[in-house]
């Protein structure tokens, strides 16, 4: 802790008696989650989330707020006062999920007298996902009679999982408007088929009959979050392209007979939507110029009339979520660079927010935090690029400060006004760092052709982006040019890994988490086939394929791994099956036998992600020990 100290208060140029945002502080960050409206639509219910780092482990307690203001009070038996989607319309029933074992893949299930086996048998894909190996169980909806308690699975026997795997929740599945039917979303595809293809659909289950039907099976790509309005018409959000899991998302909605896309005309993308309660539009949000947005379309019904599309709020922010909408209003939650999520009401007709939770306000008051300023890039092309930097707390100009180039993953996630609890602009600028995070080519919020240029060229134009943005940035007095580095994860990872084979000596340390480092070996070992089928070209095998063998010579770290020269800080989870654990190994390895200064920071419990409290703060620790070695 000394080492850290020191560094903060002497390298950081910041003054003894500044209060900032160090790694153990962003451990105290509490986190906020809407649970939901109350029935009477009077209170919002919400989950804070309290990281426990000595028991490594997360408390968490539910509070109501009144939505006029005032402060949270403490809920204890909360669920019978929120609206419950999964109840039937008529209250005799109730929908839910659970696992359910189909397939005998364990040794044990397959052979009587092996239960102290450790084996599984595959002969298929979907082997694996995420950061777990497939054991036969999948996903299924049920639904309970509350009279009898008599549970009815409406997917027997199917090897196919909703909620979807490995994120999806209840938003999977709904009710139909009168209760007679199921609606859920799934992709019923087993095996190989299933690991190279993003064909969800949305299906409805007829109680009576109990037969189902394929609503979306026109659809080749994602077709997800089925919700209906108070008028009965469902709406799902749908995307066209097969394979494609970063495509322009849109809002579907069907009447009798035919469906409308009321968005195809927007040049957008949307992140998640919520019915009026008129039934007559539909609220959602999107990401748009480094930010996430709330927006408006409205539903022309069978007319030919154009939807009316609006966006309604603006600023330095992210909406992240919709919870509701109450006299006027939407209950939103709201982030930014600085502050965690919170809950606001956003006034539909002033077009303002007002801060409704407070959970976090003690801790950010007696802060110094860093501004975030956007910056318009030229990029080498003649585009014009939106970059985030963040300058430290107490910043001056007339200082000179080491500057970190920010790699987002995805690749097509957006750089928006995001706060993460591990790749936290506020820590890294409150230790005295300028972070520059450009809105390179491949991010949803820039039209859709920006959006899609990432695809099939990552090597390309986004690495220039990267080298435009840094460079326009080190032109400042403030910036010391010789302490430049470059971060990332994943997409971001790979982005470090093929920087370090073409920087020009420009940057002097860097750090990759869970990076790609060979794209041949990530084709044979991450198991989303369709991601890699889709944005690196294909398989490696295919001699035919131009895109293919174009990504294998030009766009492959691996290829120029010679070139490394310099310091490199390489972090993994060892159960990360989207970018395997080899991919780090295989770069660590590359970097030490070079004799190039290098750390392997391995966490054998962790996936893509790093989520217990002590490996996080360990993270941070040694994110910031690295930087403080080499840059």
């Amino acid at each position: 802790m000394k080492y850290f100290l020191a560094f903060v208060l002497v390298f950081s140029g910041l003054s003894a008696s500044a209060d900032v945002l160090t790694p153990e502080k962003l451990w105290q960050v509490e986190r906020v989650s809407a649970l939901g409206l109350s029935q009477d639509k009077s209170q919002v219910f919400f989950k804070v989330t309290i990281p426990n780092v000595a028991d490594n482990d997360f408390d968490s307690k539910v509070y109501t707020l009144s939505l006029d203001g005032g402060p949270a009070l403490l809920s204890e038996a909360y669920e019978g006062l929120l609206n419950d989607k999964n109840l039937s319309p008529d209250g005799t029933k109730k929908l839910f999920h659970k696992e359910v074992l189909v397939n005998e893949v364990a040794g044990k299930d397959r052979y009587e007298g092996m239960d102290k086996a450790e084996v599984n048998v595959y002969d298929s894909l979907d082997y694996r996902h995420w950061s777990s190996y497939n054991d036969g169980k999948f996903n299924h909806v049920f639904y309970r009679d509350l009279a009898t308690e008599e549970e009815t699975d409406i997917m027997p026997d199917e090897p196919y999982y909703t909620p979807q795997m490995p994120f999806g929740g209840d938003e999977d599945y709904v009710w139909g408007p009168k209760g007679e039917n199921i609606y859920y979303v799934s992709k019923k595809l087993a095996g190989t088929e299933y690991a190279t293809s993003t064909n969800t659909d949305i299906y409805k289950y007829n109680l009576k009959s109990k037969k189902t039907e394929n609503i979306t099976s026109d659809n080749p790509g994602y077709d997800t979050s089925p919700a209906f309005s108070s008028k009965g018409t469902l709406a799902w959000l749908q995307m066209k392209t097969p394979g494609y899991e970063a495509d322009k998302n849109d809002i579907i909605v069907q009447h009798k007979g035919f469906s409308n896309n009321l968005t195809a005309h927007w040049d957008g993308t949307v992140r998640s939507f919520k019915w009026a309660e008129n039934g007559e539009k539909i609220y959602f949000t999107a990401p748009v110029k480094g930010t996430v947005q709330l927006f408006s379309v409205d539903d022309p019904g069978k007319t030919k009339r154009m939807p009316d599309l609006q966006q309604l709020s603006e600023g330095q922010f992210d909406v992240t979520g919709i919870v509701g909408e109450v006299d006027g209003a939407l209950i939103v939650t709201r982030t930014d660079m600085n502050h965690a999520p919170e809950i606001y009401r956003f006034d539909l007709k002033k077009k303002s927010f007002k801060q409704l939770s407070h959970v976090n306000d003690d801790l950010y008051d007696a802060l110094d935090l860093p501004t975030v300023k956007k910056r318009m890039v030229k990029t080498q092309d003649g585009h014009d690029m939106l970059t985030w930097v963040i300058y430290p707390p107490n910043f001056d100009e007339n200082k000179k400060y080491p500057t970190l180039l920010y790699a987002q993953g995805g690749p097509q996630s957006a750089l928006s006004q995001f706060y993460s609890y591990r790749w936290n602009f506020q820590v890294m600028a409150s230790q005295g760092y300028i972070i520059v995070a450009p809105n390179r080519r491949g991010m949803p919020g820039h039209g859709v052709a920006w959006n899609k240029a990432i695809s099939k060229d990552w090597g390309g134009g986004a690495m220039q982006d990267y080298l435009d943005a840094i460079d326009d940035v080190a032109k400042e007095s403030y910036v010391d040019k010789d302490r430049l580095g470059a971060i990332g994860a994943s997409f971001g990872g790979y982005s470090v890994f093929y920087l370090a084979g073409h920087h020009a000596k420009r940057f002097k340390t860097f750090i990759a988490h869970a990076g790609v480092f060979d794209l041949r070996s990530m084709y044979g070992t991450t198991e989303e086939l369709f991601f890699v089928d889709y944005d690196m070209g294909g398989p490696y095998w295919d001699k035919d394929n131009e895109d293919a063998q174009k990504a294998l010579k030009e766009f492959n770290p691996v290829n120029f791994v010679s070139n490394w020269d310099t310091p490199i800080l390489v972090m993994h989870g060892n159960t990360d099956y989207r970018v395997p654990i080899g991919q780090g190994l295989a770069a660590f390895q590359a970097a030490q036998l070079q004799g190039i200064k290098s750390r392997l920071v391995f966490f054998p419990d962790e996936n893509h992600w790093i989520a217990s409290p002590q490996n996080g703060l360990i993270w941070q620790k040694e994110f910031f020990k690295w930087l403080e070695e080499t840059l």
